[in-house]
């Protein structure tokens, strides 16, 4: 499949969990590199809103400043992945997923700036926000039918289409409960691609710290040039 078809605007099932396997990898390394950085992963919300009861519960307001402002940053890059993606529909330009993608990317490179290293909650505002702009990005191309930056919700849907896999149909008047191999191998896919990245961070992140995340910005970012040329091709014929 072309490179481009990644993040166009003409999406198939096959790209889809394409471009959701190279943001499983992603938001693996990312949420591994967060946390041996600054102790807090950034990618999954459920972790980190238990974090916060307890916290709370334990040592008071002052503590949740750090969780809470990756929550926060989280939810404003679902937010703003949704406006951009509207806006560049009503535009009907062929980079509509491709620019929430290359901005993920900008934003993952900046890390590797020297500021990423003073500014901590900056650093983890960088990081929610990035991974709230992904999680959204997969979700509304594949109409929330996948995820990428937490595994709960793939191990679930793995555990479903093993359930029908398990299902004895002894009845012939009824459907047949039926599983889809294909789904059941691209969610494994997903979380050993998850795995694999966080794997990643884990032994890279001790000896390059934040330089790691130069390589996975220019994995996002290849994959929109082709569809933003496009975009700005049809803009220059239009002035």
């Amino acid at each position: 499949m072309p490179l481009r078809r990644l993040t166009a605007r003409d999406r198939s099932s096959a790209a889809n969990w394409q471009l959701a396997s190279l943001l499983a990898f992603t938001a693996g390394t990312v949420d591994v590199s967060g946390y041996l950085a600054l102790h807090q992963s950034t990618s999954h919300m459920s972790g980190l809103v238990s974090g916060l009861a307890l916290d709370f519960a334990h040592q008071g307001v002052r503590i949740l400043i750090q969780p809470a402002a990756v929550l926060i940053s989280f939810l404003v890059g679902a937010a703003f992945c949704a406006v951009l993606v509207n806006w560049e529909r009503r535009r009907k330009r062929e980079g509509v997923f491709a620019l929430p993608v290359l901005v993920e990317a900008l934003l993952l490179a900046s890390l590797a700036l020297p500021w990423a290293t003073h500014h901590p909650l900056l650093t983890l505002s960088c990081l929610g926000f990035a991974m709230g702009l992904q999680n959204a990005i997969i979700t509304k191309i594949s109409h929330a039918e996948i995820r990428t930056t937490h595994i709960t919700g793939m191990i679930t849907d793995i555990g479903i289409e093993l359930g029908k896999a398990l299902y004895w149909n002894r009845s012939t008047s009824h459907p047949p409960v039926a599983a889809s191999r294909k789904r059941l191998l691209l969610l494994t896919l997903l979380v050993v691609l998850f795995f694999s990245g966080g794997a990643l961070g884990a032994f890279a992140y001790p000896h390059v710290r934040f330089l790691l995340m130069l390589p996975l910005a220019a994995l996002l970012a290849l994959p929109t040039i082709l569809p933003l040329a496009a975009d700005l091709r049809a803009l220059k014929l239009e002035y």
